[in-house]
């Protein structure tokens, strides 16, 4: 029997937290919760509980993989595990690495290709990171690189730290030890197996560490984390057949503080339209360059996901001209003739995307904010670049697909099938874990950024190309850039991020963009302290704008609905909010700050709760911060007006963060002293073999 082989999902999504011990398994839909899961990663069955464990401390996210196959006469798929009568053994090798500092730093979109080779990063003159350091030797230090890690058995653990460097891999590097400010990283993660052989990769605590003061969202010299990507290969033994070998890969990201709303354009959505428009994934939509004005759309599959993520857009930002987008204010199913000019209606309030061309590079894009009858036009977040003045590209549209789609919808080329079939060359367990990333925009994102819309980068849909090179011999390469070809290396797809990631994640959830000047995005401060350095502010007039608050949210809902949950957050449950209240510096935000904020949760668990959800903060670390009502009068020293305050929040001091967590330590440690001494005082009670005790009287083994 001839059998097709699959690695789920092709890409995976793990992220850091600062539990040392618990964590959870992946979401296995978009916009799900995690995974309940045991100390081995099996899968418990039971309803998600708690993003934090017991000390308040971020649980990290593994991202299981598991292979499956199915023969040419089936479309069934049946798993493969160790305890298949077929298998023999599974190899499963993993190498993750972090080449942040040795890349260059983040200049918006240069360096982009998609744009042409003028836009190269050589051609454009960016600044290497830590360019003080010279020679491909020296630069190579600079990667954090473990080496890979193979695991072969069911429930095994291995850390990749600098303690179990390979004996055989000599280019290993991690960052110097005792950095000046934040933490030392010493591993990158942990790999596991389940019961059943599944493979489970953990990422980083979320530590960041360096010598020098953070100076923008990008980062700075000298620091390093514990963010990673790269491959899984996974070969399987077969009894009495060829060994299968399967690869896939594997990113770290930070935190995920709102799984339940997803952006409106997710990386899933990225490599569908990549598929679509460079790999002949559904030709019967688009072929050599051309969109098939014919194609039959299904709104169950293609837009009715566009609709439902923009109305849980209000839970994590105030965007209130979305509101009429997805409150049925007609029926969005219906394509009768009768409520075309509704539809069409709708679709012209959405952002034109207009896609990087390096014949007109550099020239603006996107930047129309208002559409004819003064109406902001959709989805109303920042574009890719509403930072700089080079290659601007003001506000978000959707993917070239979705908004093709979505036409056809407007045209009344659809049809309401909820029993759809996914496209050909898709599957729910690849999109499952890129869904829950952000697509769009890329400046340069939180998990992943630009280089995710270049097709070079992949070998087929939603499958990364790994680039083939003996690390061993080696090493890594600090300076090969993989949109040239020839796929990734571990730590490709992550290097262009922030260092620090709490750098970006504090700096970046909203902008103010000029909407008048579409060659302009800044310019110079009229108030700028130091004459001999420029600074460049947002050139009035602007728009307060959202980047991608699914990611890094900004305006949500208190939830604390007890008197002592109140008395800790100061605030009433109901109320609406800053998300990142009480962290008020990059440094705040790299020193665990980051790690206190809440998670947005549906607090609706019943049958009907994506009907009627009620997403609000939970699980927010309220003792680490403490508030402050202060008098306007306080601040324009003005009597008249003490009449109203402002509510202030702020991190308390080090030493009493450090003394709540101590006695918070202690309370944990009392509570299994005295399970403990429960467990010790238990003695096995003697019962009477009496014959009037043998028959049991009525009620005395069932109550009611």
């Amino acid at each position: 029997m001839t059998y097709t082989y699959s690695l789920y999902p092709s890409v995976g999504v793990a992220r850091v937290g600062n539990s040392e011990n618990e964590f959870f398994l992946a979401p296995d839909q978009i916009g799900g919760l995690p995974i309940e899961c045991n100390e081995h990663g099996d899968e418990l069955g039971e309803p998600f509980s708690n993003f934090k464990d017991a000390d308040g401390k971020i649980k990290r996210q593994g991202q299981r993989f598991r292979i499956y196959r199915k023969d040419a006469t089936s479309s069934n798929e049946e798993e493969l595990t160790l305890d298949h009568p077929d298998v023999e053994t599974i190899v499963w090798t993993v190498h993750l690495a972090n080449k942040k500092a040795a890349w260059y730093q983040f200049s918006e979109s240069k360096g982009n290709l998609l744009f042409g080779t003028e836009n190269s990063y050589l051609a454009q003159k960016v600044a290497l990171r830590n360019q003080n350091v010279e020679g491909s030797e020296n630069r190579q230090s600079l990667i954090i690189d473990p080496g890979p890690r193979e695991l072969t058995e069911s429930r095994q653990t291995i850390e990749i730290s600098r303690d179990n460097i390979p004996l055989n891999y000599p280019h290993w590097h991690f960052p110097p030890e005792n950095p000046t400010y934040g933490y030392q990283i010493n591993k990158l993660g942990d790999l596991k197996t389940d019961s059943l052989g599944r493979l489970i990769v953990l990422g980083g605590f979320g530590k960041s560490g360096g010598n020098e003061p953070l100076s923008s969202y990008g980062g700075a010299d000298t620091w390093y984390d514990d963010i990673s990507d790269g491959s899984v290969t996974c070969n399987v033994i077969l009894k009495n057949q060829a060994a299968i070998t399967l690869t896939a890969w594997v990113i770290v990201g930070p935190p995920d503080f709102a799984p339940q709303i997803p952006n409106i354009s997710t990386w899933d959505d990225t490599m569908f339209d990549v598929g679509v428009r460079y790999f002949d994934l559904v030709p019967d939509m688009y072929r050599d360059g051309t969109w098939n004005e014919n194609f039959v759309a299904n709104y169950q599959r293609d837009i009715l996901p566009i609709i439902q993520r923009i109305s849980g857009y209000h839970w994590v930002a105030n965007v209130q001209s979305m509101i009429a987008f997805s409150s049925n204010i007609f029926d969005f199913s219906d394509h009768n003739l009768a409520n075309k000019e509704n539809r069409e209606q709708y679709f012209s309030y959405f952002q034109p995307p207009v896609l990087p061309n390096p014949e007109t590079f550099p020239a603006s894009r996107q930047y129309t904010l208002f559409s004819n009858d003064h109406v902001p036009l959709m989805p109303l977040n920042s574009g890719s670049n509403s930072v700089s003045n080079y290659n601007i590209e003001k506000f978000l549209a959707l993917t070239a697909t979705q908004y093709f789609l979505l036409r056809q919808w407007a045209e009344g080329k659809f049809i309401n099938d909820s029993n759809y079939e996914p496209y050909d060359g898709v599957d729910q367990k690849n999109q499952a874990s890129v869904g829950n990333v952000v697509g769009l925009p890329q400046c340069p994102g939180i998990e992943v950024t630009w280089t995710t819309q270049n097709p070079i980068i992949y070998v087929s849909p939603y499958q990364i190309q790994h680039h083939q090179s003996d690390y061993y011999a080696q090493g890594l390469n600090p300076s090969r850039d993989e949109c040239e070809g020839g796929g990734c290396e571990p730590g490709d797809l992550t290097k262009r991020m922030a260092i620090p990631w709490q750098a970006d994640f504090f700096n970046c959830s909203i902008q103010f963009i000029n909407f008048t000047d579409k060659d302009t995005n800044k310019v110079p401060e009229d108030s700028a302290r130091d004459k001999d350095q420029v600074q460049l502010v947002p050139k009035p007039p602007t728009y307060y704008t959202y980047w991608w608050p699914p990611q890094a949210p900004w305006d949500v809902i208190s939830g604390d609905e007890t008197e002592s949950e109140q008395e800790l957050s100061g605030i009433p449950a109901g109320l609406q909010v800053n998300y990142i209240r009480g962290v008020n510096s990059y440094q705040q935000m790299v020193n665990q700050g980051w790690s206190y904020l809440a998670f947005i949760r549906n607090k609706n668990s019943g049958q009907n709760g994506q009907m009627f959800p009620y997403l609000v903060e939970t699980e927010r670390n309220n003792d680490m911060f403490s508030y402050k009502s202060v008098p306007i009068s306080e601040i324009t020293h003005r009597p008249d007006d003490e009449g109203t305050s402002v509510q202030v929040f702020y991190l308390k001091s080090l030493d009493e963060q450090r003394n709540i967590r101590v006695s918070r330590l202690q309370r944990l440690s009392r509570a299994v002293e005295e399970a403990m001494m429960d467990f010790d005082a238990f003695r096995e009670i003697k019962v009477s073999e009496e014959d009037r005790q043998r028959r049991p009287r009525s009620g005395t083994r069932i109550r009611f």
